[in-house]
């Protein structure tokens, strides 16, 4: 993003108040990230954080339970749900509330996807190894934390370990260096 030369920067604040507004609300409605991050923290603000957490634990707990054609159609599933997740938290600054959606879509795979996580041979490789990656980078994110969170993290933590290592996806884990418990 270029900056603003000192000239230009002068004279856009001393504009009229009412030119500088038009401007403002222009120039925001072109940005359509930026018009959502606004509506969130003007008018949703935190009454508003939880209730976009309670309808994506919703999206995360819904569609990963139901049957799946093949490991391919989840693994497009869970990349959808991802997609929430991030934006989920670039829009509203989220970062502990992803991480807790992330564990529990995770979570809820290993748990109830075993037929799809259970052998590792070509139609699973891409699926396992996309839920092997989401582990190492959740785990990098909540090292990022303090260390109360990581404490409170834990117990999620040490289930999605579990269940990642008793899947067909521990030698995978393993190569990547993901410890078997936190």
């Amino acid at each position: 993003m270029p900056a603003l030369s000192p000239d230009l920067r002068k004279a856009l604040l001393n504009l009229p108040q009412k030119e500088k507004d038009q401007l403002l609300a222009r120039l925001v409605a072109q940005d359509a990230v930026l018009t959502e991050q606004l509506a969130f923290r003007l008018l949703e603000g935190e009454d508003g954080l939880e209730l976009r957490r309670e309808r994506l634990r919703q999206q995360v707990d819904d569609p990963v339970r139901g049957f799946h054609q093949t490991p391919n159609d989840l693994l497009h599933i869970l990349r959808q749900l991802q997609q929430r997740l991030n934006y989920h938290a670039k829009i509203t600054g989220d970062v502990p509330g992803e991480i807790e959606l992330t564990l529990r879509l995770l979570r809820n795979v290993l748990h109830h996807q075993p037929g799809a996580t259970r052998r590792l041979h070509g139609p699973t490789q891409p699926l396992l190894q996309h839920l092997v990656r989401r582990t190492q980078e959740v785990l990098g994110a909540i090292g990022k934390r303090h260390e109360d969170y990581q404490v409170e993290y834990a117990p999620a933590v040490n289930e999605l370990l579990a269940l990642l290592y008793a899947s067909a996806a521990a030698p995978l884990a393993r190569e990547l260096g993901i410890p078997v418990r936190w």
